[in-house]
């Protein structure tokens, strides 16, 4: 495919130029062209680091991500575009107590890919309308394409050691777009500094070192098995045991290898303007007590257009439970005996996980009244646990004791 012939270089300009008027605060212009970055991918798949997001591990989607033309046919550009997205400068589990619910800022209010799809989509028509007819599409987290990649072969910026996309004195909370167009556009000079040099705060500051560096080609590395992030919005099904003390009060996504770094200092974020990137009332904050006892209209009336619906209902109310057990205060558990009757399974599970963490006669209990009617092997297997837990932390009740032994010989 021929296509149009190439633009001038002050036609680019204009675009990007259009691209900030669309509310875009950076926008820079590469070829399409074979990842570079797509053995360090495959790598780190087949190491299973990529836990169970399948959509990043199937064969035709690693593919077109070592290939942009297979995803776009006739692709000759790449426009990329950054929009900041932090309404503080303040870290996000900063002034908020382990009673009270964390949430990455990313989430805390209408969900972007409408949002910044729109915008991008508003871009092409406007270069079709004024510039040249174009054919092309625009992803915002939505398909099989290496964001980051392109945008520091755009000039936009580089990626750290907490594999976040990091833009010259704007740091990393920004989400990136892409627009893959049939037209050649002088590109811009692509990122080749590494600023991260020899700091490693995110690494030594994750909770759950999900973190591993570099590899020899110097891509940052992530397990995402470990990350929090994953942990509360990607994984669909338990948590690891061993991992949830870890997560603390985050209840969707996580922020601390951002937090952490020097290029998200107060002094570089830049605060967005944009009204649904600001926080909503009832999220960020919210009493954990409260929104573990959610109903399913609830929790879609509360996350209604946000990207916490993500989860569902059963996916957050776990993470709750995850952080009452966190928290352990003697407050939670009649929330939490609450939901240990939930109707979703993997709420229950980790709610007897939590109150297997909080030492009271109250919660002990309500275990083993709820084991004897439980029908779930898991959640079973997780009171079992909790209840175990619970004998080493309080004095046994002897008259009951006797009666569980007898049970037990009894088989």
């Amino acid at each position: 495919m021929t296509g149009p012939a190439p633009f001038p270089e002050e036609v680019a300009a204009a675009i990007r130029v259009r691209a900030l008027e669309l509310g875009f605060d950076a926008a820079g212009i590469t070829p399409v062209s074979p990842s570079a970055w797509i053995d360090a991918y495959r790598a780190w798949v087949d190491q299973g680091m990529a836990g169970e997001m399948g959509y990043l591990s199937r064969e035709d989607a690693i593919e077109k991500r070592g290939n942009p033309q297979l995803l776009v046919p006739g692709s000759r550009t790449a426009i990329v575009v950054a929009r900041g997205y932090s309404p503080d400068g303040v870290p996000a589990s900063e002034g908020v107590p382990p009673e009270r619910a964390v949430f990455s800022r990313y989430a805390r209010n209408e969900d972007y890919h409408e949002l910044l799809r729109d915008r991008l989509i508003e871009l092409q028509n406007w270069i079709s309308a004024e510039l040249a007819p174009v054919n092309g599409r625009a992803y915002v987290d939505t398909g099989a394409v290496l964001e980051r990649e392109l945008a520091v072969r755009a000039g936009l910026g580089w990626v750290g050691r907490n594999t976040m996309h990091i833009r010259p004195g704007r740091g990393s909370y920004h989400f990136l777009g892409v627009i893959l167009v049939d037209l050649e556009i002088p590109a811009d000079a692509p990122f080749v500094e590494d600023r991260c040099g020899s700091c490693h705060r995110c690494l030594s500051a994750c909770p759950t070192g999900a973190l591993l560096g570099r590899n020899e080609t110097g891509a940052p590395l992530l397990d995402a098995r470990r990350c929090i992030s994953y942990l509360t919005i990607e994984l669909k099904g338990p948590i690891p045991r061993d991992l949830r003390p870890r997560i603390g009060n985050r209840i969707y996504g996580c922020d601390i290898c951002q937090e952490v770094c020097p290029h998200n200092s107060p002094k570089f974020v830049h605060i967005t303007r944009e009204p649904a990137f600001l926080p909503r009332t009832g999220v960020h904050g919210a009493e954990l007590i409260e929104l573990v006892e959610m109903s399913s209209e609830e929790f879609s009336r509360r996350f209604k257009g946000s990207a916490v619906k993500r989860t569902k209902r059963r996916g957050l109310l776990r993470n709750v439970a995850v952080a009452l057990g966190n928290w352990g205060a003697p407050e939670a558990v009649p929330a939490l005996v609450k939901a240990l009757a939930d109707e979703e399974p993997l709420v229950r599970g980790h709610a007897a996980w939590a109150l297997g963490r909080i030492a009271a006669a109250e919660g002990q209990a309500m275990l083993r009244d709820r084991l004897g009617i439980e029908e779930d092997a898991w959640v079973r297997a997780e009171i079992d646990q909790a209840l175990n837990d619970l004998d080493e932390q309080m004095p046994g009740d002897p008259v009951r004791d006797k009666i569980d032994s007898a049970l037990n010989e009894a088989g």
